[in-house]
């Protein structure tokens, strides 16, 4: 399934676990994300976001711990090289429903410019790919209520609401 629009040309997109070499780029599309989605601002607080430094003790957690969860990229290639486009958070937890690891799915987001091109389907769809071939069979996320656009990308990709509301405590 894709989120492209009619008659929209998908790129070349390459995904992959972010590496050291590319924190910059994870830096980069996170950051923007964090600090410009209305949706995930509103909700800000209630996290405890932390700001860029946050977001870097972060970065390194994936670098160092990547037993934890990672950053997934998707880059896209074409004449002018090769261009970070995506970005999204995948942690794993075992669930005693699934009697197994499932993942959580956290912050995905697509580089101005790049919405409804089929980045962020064909970006979730290689990461889904990825998670099976590990032996994960669930991915949970959130999405906010008020996220129409969202809401329809994550349907059209078949997440089904759980009809819960996430809660977090800061501890």
């Amino acid at each position: 399934m894709s989120d492209t629009a009619p008659g929209t040309r998908v790129p070349s997109v390459a995904c992959a676990r972010m590496t050291a070499a590319d924190l910059d780029d994870a830096r980069a599309l996170l950051g923007a994300f964090l600090g410009r989605d209305e949706h995930y601002r509103a909700s800000a607080a209630a996290y405890g976001d932390g700001g860029a430094a946050a977001l870097d003790r972060a970065l390194d957690l994936f670098v160092r711990r990547p037993e934890v969860g990672f950053v997934w990229l998707a880059h896209a290639h074409d004449a002018g090289g090769r261009t970070a486009v995506g970005a999204c958070v995948a942690c794993t937890a075992i669930s005693t429903s699934r009697g197994g690891i499932v993942a959580k799915l956290d912050d995905v987001t697509i580089r101005d410019g790049w919405q409804g091109r089929g980045v962020g389907g064909a970006m979730l769809a290689a990461l889904a790919r990825h998670l099976r071939a590990q032996g994960v069979s669930r991915i949970d996320s959130a999405c906010h209520r008020d996220n129409a656009g969202a809401w329809r990308f994550y349907e059209r990709l078949g997440f089904r609401p759980l009809d819960e509301e996430r809660i977090a405590w800061l501890i």
